[in-house]
């Protein structure tokens, strides 16, 4: 086979223009649907009335949080009171929105390509990473407001100016773990769409693992995406029958997956484990709430089937779901895998997908905001403040992912072998001179 002749040096600039600027549409696409998705939510929760033009800043923030950075919380009155605090927590439905945006403008290009090489997916990437840090930079510089807080008074508020205790509060973005985290997000987010997309090439190196990789990993990105899709319809049918619309369209357009994935988790015995002050009100479904809230003489409460059939009988129905997902999820990872792989092959690979996705599900959908106030200078800042915490009973998730989806796998398996599967041959009963396989 004849290699291509070397190009010339115009044709090399111009194809490192072209790397570029898709590089660029990547990461303003991603920018785009960030800032669109957490712009709504926001302005559903009302936030676009807050004082002081802070909108903006306060969609920056959503946007650091999203892509895995933190931010932290602060006020005070001068030498009268000071406070402290930090949030943690991922909006995943900004954080769907932004994942999907880059990985189907990154895979795009890539799909004209019969082959690409290690060294050129690696340097698409770079790409993608330099023009990603230099945006989640502006975003975290632009991620900082300070609220300035009105005695309700006019003489009482010169009174504060003029001894330098004006009550206020503000947040800013941590800059450091913001770049730190939103790379991670990228590179593991790349490589993941890298690994479930089937029209996209791999390096050579990395095709032997293709058949072993893709579909599973495709079947769990369906699983997650079909519950969002559910979610989406029974958020869609409670904007229209319950009341206030506008914190149901909050809640999905900003922690909907949040929501749905714990579903997922809790259905295949999973569990979590939180606290919420009683004071605060939760834009969440009533049973959850009703588990998570603060009781006298209880540190935390364990999120688990239990708990929430306790509080509304109809969770038992979270199993049936997640079992009719993770047996649909192994139907498909079997059609689309070779058809001499044999059932055992299909449940240690589906096993650990299961496992790996409740994995991260548990880590994206922690919770950690606290707030604390100190007076005076005397007193802890956590005496007199709140916390909100949720946070995973990782290996749990693991363990029960495991071990459902080494049964669903091996189903699928076993359900699909009279099905003509990728790699199946049907010989043509004229020549070969014997009955086809159907009996036809």
């Amino acid at each position: 086979m004849s290699s291509q002749p070397p190009r010339s040096a115009p044709g090399r600039a111009l194809g490192e223009v072209r790397a570029w600027r898709d590089a660029l549409a990547t990461v303003v696409a991603g920018i785009v649907a960030l800032f669109v998705v957490a712009a709504l939510g926001l302005w559903a929760a009302g936030a676009a009335t807050l004082p002081g033009g802070a909108f903006p800043s306060v969609v920056a923030a959503t946007v650091v949080t999203a892509v895995g950075g933190t931010v932290r919380l602060s006020g005070g009155a001068g030498p009268i009171a000071q406070s402290d605090g930090g949030l943690n927590v991922v909006p995943l439905s900004v954080t769907l929105a932004g994942a999907l945006a880059i990985a189907v403008v990154f895979l795009l290009p890539l799909r004209h390509h019969a082959v690409v090489s290690g060294a050129q997916l690696l340097a698409r990437v770079a790409r993608t990473a330099v023009l990603w840090l230099l945006a989640l930079l502006i975003v975290a510089l632009t991620a900082k407001h300070t609220f300035r807080i009105s005695l309700g008074d006019a003489a009482l508020d010169d009174i504060g100016d003029l001894l330098g205790a004006t009550p206020s509060v503000g947040f800013r973005a941590s800059v450091g773990s913001t770049l730190g985290f939103g790379l991670l997000w990228l590179l593991v987010l790349l490589a993941v769409a890298s690994a479930v997309s089937r029209k996209t090439p791999l390096p050579p190196r990395l095709l032997p693992f293709q058949d072993s990789v893709r579909p599973a990993a495709f079947a769990m990105l369906v699983v997650l995406l079909a519950y969002v899709v559910l979610g989406l319809v029974i958020g869609v049918v409670m904007l229209f029958t319950r009341e206030h619309p506008d914190q149901t369209a909050a809640v999905m357009l900003l922690g909907l997956p949040n929501l749905v994935w714990m579903a997922f988790g809790v259905g295949l015995g999973g569990a979590w484990e939180g606290r919420v002050p009683n004071p605060i009100g939760l834009p969440m479904p009533r049973a959850l709430a009703a588990v998570l809230r603060q009781r006298e003489g209880e540190a935390t409460a364990t999120v688990d089937l239990g708990s929430l059939t306790e509080q509304d009988g109809r969770a038992w129905l979270l199993v049936v779901v997640a079992a009719l997902a993770l047996l649909a999820a192994g139907l498909l990872m079997a059609v689309r895998s070779p058809a001499d792989t044999r059932p055992w092959e299909h449940a240690v690979r589906l096993g650990p997908a299961v496992a790996i996705t409740l994995l991260v599900v548990g880590l994206l959908t922690r919770v950690s905001a606290r707030f604390g106030l100190s007076l005076f200078g005397i007193g802890d800042l956590d005496a007199f403040g709140g916390e909100v915490l949720l946070r995973p009973h990782l290996w749990l998730l693991v363990g029960v992912g495991l071990l459902w989806g080494l049964i669903a796998g091996f189903l699928g398996g076993l359900f699909t072998t009279r099905i003509r599967r990728r790699g199946d041959v049907t010989p043509d009963p004229d020549v070969a001179g014997t009955p086809a396989p159907d009996g036809r």
